[in-house]
């Protein structure tokens, strides 16, 4: 029988969502997403809150997208579901661990595994009063990440988030700031380069294809002043981060740039001292890098 360590808590609500789909599967659609908000989300009222609400701060209906992107698929993934929740039991201690040894992690964290409406296959945030990575399963799948390593990255990026949050002591003020688009690719840069350093590995689940990883390093330039100019015109950078859209034809390129924004930083500060950079200079700095990146020639293959 799998045992927690100390310093984490699973907060595995699968069982819930089984038991209401035996009751919702044979129903049409809008009857399926109802249950699902009345029935399921009814036991976990601030997951439903989270994911509802975060549809609708975007400006979209999320019973559509719900309808649209999720539960017509939920049959073919409720195996894929089971076998992703049973690896995640495991990954998320041992990622915990890994995290407290590399990035001197000193909180508990909940990991709370549950079936959305799509939002994401990770989100670091705060549930029930603590510091959470909320992991979702129907994202999970949707994705293809189901092999041990793939979860493993996941857990470690919003581990990631989290120690950011902490060195900042921003736990609640932090998603607000990720709405200007330069400290967003700082906080996705940095969560992206605290993998590696979990992990002891570079690795790239956002990648679309074998050679998305070369494609942003030779398109880096244009990736820096596509981003710098909807900065500029006060477009949104959605596309740069989201897997449904895509920049220049790919897509999640947003968390390579951070990345290397992250690592330029890098030549300059410490891991630590860049947790904690005031946020105006956080965002002075980042389009500082930017521009230099557009206007550059470099042949640096990072």
């Amino acid at each position: 029988m799998y045992k927690q360590p100390a310093g984490h808590r699973l907060v595995d609500t699968l069982d819930d969502f089984l038991q209401y789909w035996q009751d919702a599967c044979d129903k049409t659609a809008e009857q399926k997403i109802e249950l699902w908000a009345t029935s399921y989300m009814q036991k976990h009222p601030e997951l439903l809150q989270r994911q509802t609400r975060d549809y609708e701060e975007m400006g979209y209906e999320w019973r559509e997208i719900a309808r649209e992107k999720v539960f017509s698929k939920l049959d073919d993934y409720l195996p894929l579901m089971r076998n992703a929740r049973e690896k995640l039991l495991h990954v998320c201690g041992s990622t915990y661990g890994e995290a407290v040894e590399a990035l001197g992690l000193d909180f508990p964290v909940a990991f709370v595994i549950y079936v959305g409406i799509g939002c994401g296959a990770g989100w670091a945030t705060q549930y029930q009063g603590c510091p959470a990575c909320l992991l979702g399963l129907e994202k999970i799948v949707e994705l293809g990440w189901g092999s041990e390593e793939q979860l493993r990255e996941l857990v470690a990026h919003e581990i990631g988030h989290l120690v950011h949050m902490s060195c900042r002591d921003e736990f609640e003020e932090f998603e607000t700031h990720e709405e200007d688009p330069l400290f967003l690719l700082y906080s996705e840069g940095f969560a992206k380069r605290c993998e590696y350093l979990i992990l002891g590995q570079e690795r790239w689940s956002q990648a679309d294809s074998e050679n998305w990883l070369l494609w942003c390093r030779s398109h880096k330039q244009r990736l820096a002043k596509e981003y710098l100019d909807r900065v500029d015109k006060q477009q949104p950078v959605n596309d740069f981060y989201g897997d449904w859209r895509d920049v220049l034809g790919r897509s999640q390129t947003g968390y390579y740039l951070g990345w290397t924004y992250t690592l330029w930083l890098e030549e300059k500060y410490s891991i630590r001292q860049i947790a904690e950079l005031p946020r105006e200079q956080v965002i002075e700095e980042a389009r500082r890098y930017l521009s230099r990146l557009a206007m550059s020639t470099s042949s640096d293959n990072r």
